[in-house]
């Protein structure tokens, strides 16, 4: 089931969205969204009788966390050697402030305090229940879905400070969307969907999570052993190979295969 938060001019509403999805993560012509009587997290799915075309709505960031977002750091091999970087014992955190996260369509600002801003492509994990000490065996149980997230980062920012929270924290460096996927579990990433950015068409990323270097119930027990993690809270579970620059004006898109795609603009802020 694909979860929505969306605008059909009013105030945001969650929704389904039904339809079938190409290739490159886009839906049919004829996908519809139906209302739903308010946040599923909180409510559970209660289907309105009221539809809209998706064409005719404006999708906007499917969760809002509650309290925080948690990037793992250098969770693919190839990306932690492509900086320079050895690959982490355990799992590396760091957080994002919940005032990063945008939806699709909305503007990455580029800060002025920053002149190499990167693009890092990701499957990012939507929790739905309020958890603490989680066995991997268990992660299913407080994951509410699946959904697409773009960890931008200001990278001469983050190699200067001691700690990660400027470089990644900035207001829009979480891009989030287009939806949540509720039928997919950590299994079938464990088999690998494929992740690609796509930098004004370009393709400059192209990984699996068949690679992932510690899976989505280790990421789950892991953060919850070290935080009480609420529902709507992310976790963000690392990014490919590719990582690279920006620039005020070009657009970048994230792709995980079987979900969808994230579009997002780099504007000057």
């Amino acid at each position: 089931m694909r979860i929505a938060r969306f605008t059909a001019g009013d105030d945001p509403q969650y929704g389904v969205i039904t339809g079938e999805l190409d290739d490159h993560g886009q839906l049919e012509d004829d996908a519809v969204v139906v209302a739903l009587a308010g946040d599923p997290l909180y409510v559970g799915i209660k289907l309105l009788e009221e539809e809209h075309r998706l064409a005719d709505v404006r999708l906007l960031a499917p969760v809002l966390p509650r309290s925080k977002v948690v990037g793992i750091g250098r969770n693919y091999a190839a990306h932690a050697a492509e900086l320079g970087n050895d690959v982490p014992d355990e799992p590396l955190m760091f957080l994002k402030p919940n005032t990063s996260v945008v939806g699709p369509g909305d503007p990455i600002f580029y800060p002025l305090q920053t002149s190499d801003l990167h693009y890092e492509g990701e499957l990012a994990v939507v929790i739905g229940r309020i958890c603490r000490d989680v066995p991997p065996e268990q992660a299913t149980d407080v994951i509410h879905g699946y959904t697409i997230g773009n960890d931008v980062t200001a990278r001469d920012l983050q190699k200067q400070d001691s700690t990660w929270t400027r470089g990644k924290g900035f207001d829009s460096f979480c891009p989030l969307g287009p939806w949540i996927e509720t039928d997919l579990d950590p299994d079938d990433f464990a088999k690998g969907r494929r992740v690609q950015t796509y930098l004004n068409g370009d393709v400059v990323q192209d990984g699996s999570t068949a690679d992932l270097i510690f899976d989505i119930p280790t990421l789950v027990a892991a953060v919850s052993s070290v935080m009480t993690l609420l529902p709507g809270d992310v976790i963000l579970t690392g990014t490919p190979e590719g990582v690279g620059p920006m620039q005020v004006g070009d657009e970048v898109e994230v792709v995980v295969e079987g979900l969808g795609s994230l579009t997002n603009p780099v504007r000057k802020r």
